[in-house]
């Protein structure tokens, strides 16, 4: 039989609202009190009826997460920040890799508070929802609130720090798929760039990885370097496809960043653990958290739910992977 607050009341000699107010963690309960009805609540293997407490508080207390995939690795890094956000909030967390409206359909059913929307693909343009979602990646044809990164300016940043450094051929590696907005932006931010400081654009100046893995760097890095021309300085579109460059550079005669300099985009610890610690541009990716759950929670309890946004600027972080170019 499940333990209940009477049950709790009677073994520690205290009332029943007594306890209701201490596992709420009131402060109407002296702290001693409190302690020893948390000791005697979890000796008795109390757990609480969330089901009922959502009847009373009109919250679930929890918060669901659409994502597609977990298998790269700045996505997971910021699932993993995410979940830290909501809970020192003190919501818990559902995370959901099927597709949006799917997921939205669930979390209707599980009573969510609120949910946070990865949408690579754009496809949730006509999809609506009874609490408020925030979406990172759908940008604001999804009518959802959204954040919004600048990635155009990463790739400005990128590509002024190398010509600050002497380098004049320079090439861009990534996902060059027109159903990818973010990448999209890259490609050209990358390419307004070149021109605005009149570095040449040549057929090897755009390296198209056709995806976002590991091993796609790694393959497209290999073209590249078979190619007519090798650039001096390399631009990956991502963590892992920066990861993909390294190793296939490093398998050739070249030291990095002797003979080839690289800079990678995702701003996550991991980049300083690479073979190579590698020079990022990006929003880092506590900051993204901290604004993607800030947002949300701003919502949470309003009706109708505005559509807000917050843009979030790039910075470079410096490592071990750029010198200056020997011209």
């Amino acid at each position: 039989m499940a333990v209940t607050i009477k049950d709790i009341a009677k073994a520690a000699g205290v009332s029943y609202s007594t306890v209701s107010k201490a596992l709420n963690d009131s402060p109407l309960v002296q702290p001693k009190t409190k302690e020893k009805i948390h000791l005697v609540a979890r000796e008795m293997g109390y757990e609480p009826n969330f089901a009922a407490k959502q009847l009373v508080t009109k919250q679930s207390k929890t918060i669901g997460l659409i994502w597609p995939t977990l298998e790269r690795a700045a996505h997971s890094t910021l699932v993993t920040q995410l979940n830290n956000e909501i809970k020192k909030r003190g919501f818990s967390m559902i995370l959901s890799v099927s597709p949006v409206e799917s997921s939205l359909d669930l979390f209707k059913r599980f009573h969510v508070d609120g949910a946070i929307v990865f949408d690579e693909e754009n496809s949730s343009p006509s999809l609506t929802a009874p609490f408020p979602v925030v979406s990172y990646g759908a940008g604001q044809s999804s009518g959802f609130s959204f954040i919004n990164v600048n990635y155009q300016q990463a790739m400005f940043l990128a590509v002024e720090y190398l010509q600050k450094l002497g380098h004049q051929l320079i090439s861009f590696i990534g996902d060059f798929s027109p159903v990818d907005s973010r990448q999209q932006e890259k490609y050209l931010g990358f390419q307004k760039a070149m021109n605005h400081f009149n570095l040449p654009i040549r057929q090897q100046s755009f390296i198209n990885s056709a995806g976002l893995e590991w091993f796609d760097g790694y393959q497209a890095t290999k073209r590249m370097l078979q190619g007519p021309s090798r650039p001096t300085a390399v631009i990956g579109a991502s963590y892992d496809i920066s990861a993909g460059i390294i190793r296939a550079v490093r398998e050739t005669d070249l030291i990095i960043p002797k003979d080839i300099s690289i800079i990678g985009y995702d701003n996550i610890p991991q980049m300083a653990t690479l073979e190579v610690p590698l020079t990022s541009v990006g929003v880092p990716v506590e900051l993204i958290a901290g604004q993607i759950v800030g947002l949300l929670f701003e919502q949470l309890g309003t009706s109708p739910f505005d559509q807000l946004t917050r843009r979030l600027e790039p910075v470079l972080a410096e490592r071990n992977s750029c010198a200056h170019a020997n011209i």
